[in-house]
């Protein structure tokens, strides 16, 4: 089968043949129709581990049901999130990380839900219930904010999104967020909760902004440097709860959450923001214009 395969100079991929996927008894075997890229792979492409081929995100057809369990029949159309290895003609879907698709949601939709859709869903959850309350998010342009920001405001949630530029929070607002700034000095707050997904001193800065009691959740550092806090610095926050976040720390089932995005999704109540909507030939263009964030959003192509 074809698949991409990490390449120099990295972070690149070159299309070539793979050995073809054997599932165990626990899982599909699922023709891939779409794919989403995520900045944490090309981040791995930058050295990549041997043997290790790219790919979490997918959408796609059961080529060949599980022999055990009671999941998706072969034909079904499903979207999946995988470890690795979803880059590729064929992958392999335990069945725990599997839901099926309607008709209505075509499988380019379907393939930017998984990683980004599965992190605001949970990050939300750790944050517990918004509604009325003042939320703050950094970085909020990219696939995980445009989901986080529509998933607080349908709650009840007053939104603050911090966004490189006016037109990447346009969307933002239309999808629920109260104002949009440039950079997080813009704002004073207080706010109940901050997602900072940006590190370095972003950090520092929405704990200074929240309320005495607030819950700053840490998700991420797209600015490539670790967050920056100084507990000497009495102005905001002086109580606050601080969580560090990894999406697959949930302990609620994938498979559970995959459904209930696409259940939003299909029902006109989520919508997937795909900046960028091309063919798998041009994977390399793809991950240099997500690594220089030069896509709002998600990046989907399409297995051909």
């Amino acid at each position: 089968m074809k698949a991409l395969l990490p390449a120099e100079p990295a972070p690149r991929v070159c299309l070539a043949e793979a050995a073809e996927v054997i599932p165990r008894t626990d899982e599909l075997l699922v023709q891939v129709e779409a794919f989403s890229l995520n900045r944490g792979e090309t981040f791995q492409l930058e050295a990549p581990r041997t043997g290790w081929r790219p790919g979490k995100d997918i959408a796609g057809r059961v080529l060949r049901p599980a022999l055990e369990g009671s999941g998706p029949a072969r034909g079904i159309r499903i979207v999946a999130h995988v470890d690795a290895g979803g880059w590729a003609e064929k992958a392999v879907v335990p069945l725990d990380r599997v839901a099926e698709l309607p008709d209505q949601l075509v499988s380019s939709s379907a393939a930017a839900l998984p990683m980004a859709g599965l992190t605001a869903l949970r990050l939300l959850r750790t944050a517990g219930p918004v509604a009325g309350r003042r939320v703050l998010v950094t970085g909020a342009s990219g696939g995980v904010g445009h989901y986080l920001v529509e998933l607080a405001a349908a709650q009840g949630a007053d939104v603050t999104v911090v966004a490189a530029s006016p037109h990447r929070s346009a969307r933002l607002r239309a999808l629920g967020a109260s104002r949009a700034v440039v950079s997080v000095e813009d704002v004073e707050g207080p706010y109940d909760v901050g997602f900072d997904s940006v590190g370095g001193t972003s950090t520092g800065a929405v704990l200074r902004r929240l309320t005495t009691h607030g819950r700053l959740v840490w998700f991420g550092q797209a600015s490539r440097r670790a967050p920056a806090l100084d507990f000497f610095d009495w102005t905001g926050g002086t109580m606050a709860t601080i969580s560090k976040f990894h999406y697959l720390d949930d302990p609620a089932p994938i498979a559970d959450d995959l459904a209930a995005l696409v259940r939003l999704t299909a029902s006109d109540r989520l919508h997937p923001e795909i900046g960028l909507h091309d063919t798998w030939d041009h994977t390399n263009e793809a991950i240099a214009a997500l690594s220089e964030r030069r896509v709002r959003g998600n990046v989907v192509l399409d297995v051909t």
